[in-house]
């Protein structure tokens, strides 16, 4: 696993974090900007409503200690006690109501805010370079899309409106003890800051923990995806157990760092839980000693300090304390909320692939011993470029490529390629051979630009590829990679994927010249057949053959073949040789091959060694110099 982890900001403290949380509220407005404000509205009513009940207890005491005092029936003070009555549960309907619709209403922004980042991250993916996926390991990547999401779904649809419930609560009891009694307020404010000075410490050491555990879990999830796509490898090579002392290792980190957070969330709740108990006792036993002690109250309110104020004071204080409580016990799933939103951030800000080209490939046609572009299909194609006077000329697409003294490195500092300089004219085979690490694929690499040159010239047709749009340049160069990618779907799909406006016909005719036909005919449902899971189903020299039939349905005029037959054996090589020379006809070709054999009708043969140019000729020339080549291609031994 020498994949670097992606940059993960959630291991900064929460103060750190707090980008996240404003980015995380702006995102949601715009998401949601009608439907966020009446949530918000339906939370409020919630809150408030939910402190209501301790002004009616205290109003309905009053009532029957006024009734008690004056020696009053109960029917005499029971209409004021049942119009206070009246009056709660109109907002407990209320309250009803709004709970109702607050439900609907996250539940639709919670699964919508899901869904829309899925498709940006997703979205995002796809316009990152190369060199992202090269660096990243894929399995934590992942993680994000399901780990990350599913934290980010919790801190939405629970946590942060508890969060909001619990705080209004809070609030607005703390104004209505103000309101009654100033002297019981500071009784609960010093128990509540017990609680304060716990959560902090305890909570604080969860938080940490429970950031680490999240990140734990990226690293268990890349390990095993790797594994999952190397189990051929693993037991070829009996590294079973090597494999599994690997994972028990990345295990029992995330055990650790899962063991302490949640040590720590549990013990977090009995401990506030109790503290809560301790203080409706000195609620309890305060109010008692006020009430002997003929304290006067102080209050904003005019009522006297009585049974009518303590009694109240003892809900509310219960009521306060459960809420404080709520509040802490939030605190590892924000944390870890934030964690998997930074990391989804993080993913969501990576610097997309930048191209400044301006010169496109456009279809044209010839009026007049001249090249016009033309918006109807002609398979006849040119590089538009546009000038600063505001002329354009068109460009004939030929495939002809030069490099003219590249430097290159994928780390600054560790040069790979050192001044290469080299020319492919229209239909010639260009072929690089050279040890492992040379700097073969590197130059196809650059040729399609998934990396750009540190010095020097890359020219296609004469034109600069840096000022050539990627997307353009692209389509005017085909690939065949050492490992084949299939996608879901028929046969034909996959062949399609080459060109997406390719009928039926074409692609078959592309499969017949790669050699492809024979087999697919022999599938259960021919070109239909479906694939799954890479082509799991086929041999790795037919996933070969498919992907050298989606190449050649693209019809590029340059083609790169890195190591294509590598993987298919003797017969089936000489089936698809014989359709890849077709192939290769009238098209600039580069051949990357350790067999030596596949390159002997190559017109110019390029040695290289640690990325320099060390030879460079046709086979015969380069067997008459007795150099490098010569030695290689004697010593009957492939490559490596």
């Amino acid at each position: 696993m020498n994949k670097k982890m992606p940059s993960n900001k959630a291991g900064a403290p929460l103060k750190a974090r707090r980008g996240t949380v404003g980015r995380l509220i702006r995102m949601l407005r715009s998401f949601y900007p009608v439907m966020l404000p009446i949530a918000l509205l339906c939370v409020i009513i919630n809150a408030v409503v939910g402190a209501v009940p301790s002004i009616f207890m205290q109003k309905v005491i009053a009532v029957i200690e006024k009734a008690m005092n004056e020696g009053l029936s109960w029917k005499a003070s029971s209409g004021e006690i049942f119009s206070f009555v009246a009056v709660l549960v109109a907002f407990y309907i209320l309250s009803l109501a709004s709970g109702t619709l607050y439900n609907q209403l996250m539940a639709i922004m919670t699964q919508g805010t899901l869904k829309k980042l899925r498709q940006k991250m997703f979205d995002r993916m796809q316009t990152l370079p190369v060199k992202f996926f090269d660096t990243n390991n894929h399995g934590d990547v992942m993680s994000t899309y399901t780990n990350d999401i599913d934290t980010l779904r919790q801190l939405i649809s629970q946590s942060m409106p508890q969060l909001l419930i619990s705080g209004i609560t809070v609030v607005t009891l703390f104004c209505i003890m103000i309101y009654f009694s100033v002297w019981m307020a500071l009784v609960v404010i010093c128990g509540v800051s017990a609680m304060f000075f716990v959560t902090k410490k305890v909570g604080g050491g969860s938080a940490k923990y429970f950031v680490r555990q999240q990140r734990a879990v990226g690293r268990a999830e890349g390990f095993a995806e790797e594994m999952m796509n190397g189990q051929k490898v693993i037991k070829v090579f009996c590294h079973e157990e090597e494999s599994r002392a690997e994972f028990d290792a990345i295990n029992e980190e995330l055990f650790r760092e899962a063991e302490k957070a949640n040590k720590y969330a549990n013990i977090l709740g009995p401990i506030l839980n109790n503290i809560g108990n301790v203080l409706y006792v000195i609620v309890a036993i305060a109010g008692g000693l006020l009430l002997i002690s003929d304290v006067p109250n102080l209050g904003l309110s005019s009522i006297p300090f009585g049974i009518s104020i303590v009694v109240p004071f003892l809900n509310i204080t219960k009521q306060f304390a459960g809420n404080i409580s709520q509040v802490s016990h939030q605190i590892n799933a924000v944390v870890m909320g934030l964690a998997g939103a930074s990391r989804i951030f993080d993913l969501l800000d990576e610097d997309c692939e930048k191209d400044e080209g301006y010169v496109t490939l456009v279809n044209v046609k010839t009026v007049d011993g001249k090249l016009v572009e033309c918006d109807e299909l002609t398979h006849e194609w040119a590089w538009k470029h546009p000038h600063s006077d505001g002329s354009i000329t068109y460009t004939p697409l030929m495939g002809d490529v030069v490099l003219d003294s590249v430097d290159f490195a994928y780390v600054e500092g560790k040069t790979v390629l050192h001044d290469v300089s080299l020319y492919a004219k229209p239909g010639q085979k260009v072929a690089f051979v050279g040890a492992t690490g040379a700097g073969k694929t590197t130059i196809t690499n650059l040729l399609n630009r998934f990396y750009d040159i540190a010095d020097g010239k890359i020219r296609y047709d004469g034109i600069n590829v840096n000022k050539i749009k990627k997307s353009d340049l692209r389509r005017a160069l085909g690939i065949v990679l050492q490992d084949t990618n299939l996608f879901t779907g028929t046969v034909m799909d996959n062949i399609r994927y080459g060109k997406l406006s390719a009928s039926d016909e074409e692609c078959i005719a592309a499969a017949r010249l790669a050699g492809a036909d024979d087999f697919i005919t022999r599938l259960p449902e021919g070109y239909n057949t479906m694939i799954t899971e890479n082509g799991a189903s086929l041999s790795q020299g037919q996933r070969q053959l498919l992907s050298i039939a989606r190449a050649a349905v693209a019809d590029p005029p340059v083609m790169i073949l890195d190591e294509a037959t590598s993987s298919i054996d003797t017969r089936t090589e000489a089936i698809v040789q014989r359709g890849m020379d077709a192939l290769m006809k009238g098209r600039t070709v580069f051949v990357i091959a350790h067999r030596l054999s596949t390159v002997k009708n190559s017109d110019v043969i390029i040695v290289l060694d640690h990325g320099r140019i060390i030879e460079r000729g046709n086979h015969d020339d380069l067997i008459a110099k007795k150099g490098q080549y010569y030695s290689l291609y004697t010593g009957a031994f492939e490559l490596e």
